[in-house]
This record gives structure tokens, sequence and C-alpha cells, in this order.
């Protein structure tokens, strides 16, 4: 299975340090100046404001810095034909960099994705092989150039034990023994080991290494930024009133159904809940109470005890007793505070189920719901005077949410 659309080169333009050329076998790691552009990549991932600077600009302006070296660098590839392979799960920045370092010291590159089957014992939320497939393609088309082949993985170590053609094989520090592995295979097969290059890793900047997994538990984005600026962080949000329409729109899929009769919005969205999913968030007392009354009790729930800003009868309240933990948290309307940050992150880290009790308004919550929480988690909310609103979280939403949070005003 191949793709190949014209683009730029720039697999043989940036310069990590790597040495031109080792003993057969051996393991080429970074020198000093690959370390120093290692850490010049870390230190660019950073907030400006409250706009994002992408990794793809970082790399450009590194390109630029390294592009007088382009043709010392051709002539520096050691390597004839060279092996990377992964799940490439949400391709990422730290993807883009292992394949960097392949394409900077060999000519040709094979890039084996492992197919469903292992990618789901990673866990939940790892996307079909077939977009796995087309992110990487869609990368490699315009940035490797008639310099790769993409197949499919279908064990552990792939065709790298009995490959006759090929001279290397990239990795990072974790996966370097399965490397050692596949050249005692090769050992015994008759075969000459591969050269091993060693991949540096980008860090997020949230300080951890940035990963696929990271990603899915809904820390950070592709480029390795949090979904919450740090400028916001333990500081007091404001709405602006300039989206308040924003937030009539609704945030996931609308199930319509009368105001007094929420059961029949509830009914559908139930019906519709995927069968594989995460945590459930409801945000609402009628929600939460309505999910409740029909035998669903949800992990996660926000009430304030008011609807449309009056409060409800007794009757009407949520049954506190059926939740295993309760929390009671500050959020005054039209805000979000950092205590209410606290308590979803919280809940989010729980296993029992957990009722949170908003002295304020919960109407905003499930902006930190969707900023903070791991992909696949199910928020739950009414839509006034139109039904219930259901969204699993996907990357679309944490963009969505972000894009709106960084538009609060934070008390200085």
């Amino acid at each position: 299975m191949q793709k190949r659309k014209p683009g730029l080169d720039y697999g043989s333009s940036i310069d990590f340090g790597m040495k031109s050329r080792q003993p057969t076998g051996s393991t080429v790691r970074p020198d000093t100046e690959g370390q120093a552009f290692e850490e010049t990549m870390n230190k660019a991932v950073r907030y400006q404001g409250t706009a994002f600077r992408s990794i793809q600009a970082i790399l450009s302006d590194v390109i630029k810095g390294f592009m007088l070296q382009q043709t010392t660098m051709q002539a520096d590839r050691s390597f004839r034909r060279c092996l990377i392979g992964g799940t490439f799960d949400r391709f990422h920045s730290g993807h883009q960099l292992l394949i960097q370092t392949a394409l900077r010291q060999a000519d040709f590159i094979e890039v084996h994705v492992v197919n469903d089957e292992m990618a789901q014992a990673k866990g939940d939320w790892v996307q079909s092989l077939d977009d796995r497939m087309e992110a990487l393609l869609d990368w490699l088309s315009d940035t490797a150039h008639l310099r790769y082949e993409i197949h499919v993985l279908n064990d552990p170590h792939g065709p790298a034990p009995t490959h006759r053609t090929a001279d290397s094989i990239v990795a990072t520090i974790e996966t370097i023994p399965r490397c050692h592995q596949i050249n005692e295979r090769r050992y015994e097969n008759g075969l000459p080991p591969l050269s091993i290059l060693e991949a540096p890793h980008l860090n997020d900047e949230l300080g951890g290494i940035l990963s696929s997994s990271r990603i899915r538990l809904g820390l950070i984005d592709q480029e390795g930024h949090p979904w919450i600026p740090p400028t916001f962080e333990g500081k007091v949000l404001h709405m602006p009133a300039v989206l308040d329409d924003e937030f009539k729109t609704p945030m996931g899929e609308l199930f319509e159904g009368p105001e007094d009769a929420p059961e029949v919005a509830l009914s559908a969205m139930l019906e519709a809940l995927p069968e594989n999913h995460g945590t459930i968030v409801a945000v609402g007392d009628v929600t939460v109470k309505g999910l409740m009354d029909m035998g669903f009790l949800p992990d996660i729930a926000f009430v304030d005890g008011q609807t449309k800003r009056e409060a409800l009868d007794v009757s009407l309240l949520v049954r506190q007793k059926e939740y295993a933990l309760h929390r009671k948290v500050v959020n005054p309307p039209g805000q979000l505070t950092p205590e209410l940050l606290d308590v979803v992150r919280w809940s989010l880290e729980q296993e029992a189920s957990v009722l949170i009790e908003v002295d304020g308004e919960e109407d905003l919550a499930p902006m930190f719901v969707l900023a903070t929480a791991p992909l696949g988690t199910i928020i739950v909310y009414g839509q006034p005077r139109q039904g219930v609103v259901m969204r699993v979280l996907d990357m679309d939403a944490k963009h969505r949410a972000r894009n709106l949070l960084v538009h609060f005003e934070a008390e200085q």
C-alpha cells in the first residue's frame, strides 16, 4: 500500500547531529550538536500569551538554520534502507521527529504500521488502521518525497529479522532492546545486524514525553500543548458576553424533547450511547435526576439545585445518597474557578461515582471537562428549550473547548 504525492523534501534538511557512519549493528546516538537541537525543540514549544506556536513552525525555523548544510547531509547519508515500526496513533510531532531521524541518515525508509489487533492492546481509543495510515501518508507524501514505503505490521518484529536489503532501524531508547532482539534473530538467519539509529524524544509543555498515550488521556494535543493554557491555571476566568451566542450552539449531538418531559430526549440519548465509551459526565439537575429516575447513574454528576437560575423544589433535587463520593465547590455564575477545575480533575481520577454540588452555577463546567477528560468521555447536558446534548469527547471537541477558553478573561 503506497500513496505518493508531489511535495517538498524536508527529509534530509534537518541535522540532528547524528554521526554519519557507525560499525555495523551499533547504536547511533545524537552527539552534542544533536542534544542541543533537541533542547531547542523542547524549549521552543511554549505559549505566546494565549496563542500557540506549532511544532511545524518550529521545525520550519530549524530547517532554515540548517539549510546551508543540505548538500553535505545528503552526502552523509550512511544507510540505504532504514526500517521504522510503530502504531502512529494520533500522529504527532514526536512521530515526525522519529521519522526525520531516519530520513536524515538513510536514502530510503520503510514505515511499518501495526495492525488493528495489536494496536487495540495499547488501550481504548486507539485510532483505526485506516485513520492512522491516512495521517501518516499525508505527512510522508509532503515530507519524504518518494523516499518511503508504508506497510502493515502483523507481528512485533515484522520483516526485520529476515529483511535482506535493510541495513538500519530507527528506535527510541525504550525500543532499543527490541532492536537487539531483532539483530539476534538476524544472526540466527545468517544476516548482518541492523545499525540502530536512536531518535531523541520530544517533551510536551507539561514536562512529559510527547506520546499518543498522553494525547488519549486528554492531557495534551498532537503538538504537545496542554488544553488549558498555563497562564489560566490558578485564576478565576470570566466568560465574556461575546461568547453568549456561541454557547447557544450545541457542542455535540442534540436530542430534542419537551422541557416538561426530559425523559423523551434522555431516552433517545441513551439509545444512541456508543457501546464502547468512557466515563459518563452529566451536567445539570434536570439531566442528572432524569437519568437517575430512568435507572441510569452517571459516573460524574454536576448539580447546583437550580434550573434556569431558579431554585428547584425539594422533590426535584438529586438523590445524593446514591453517589459514593460527594464534593462541594464554589463557582459563581458566568465564571470558571480554580476550585472547580481542581474538583473536575479529582473526579476524573475516581473509580467510584461522584456527585459535585456547585454553590453558584454549573453551566460552564463542561468546558473544564472537555479540556481535561480523556478521549472517549461522554458529556451530557441540557440545552434550554431544545433537549439534551451528548458529546463523545474527541480531538475536535477539545480544540473547540480551548478555542473558547482562550477568550475568557482571567483575573489578574
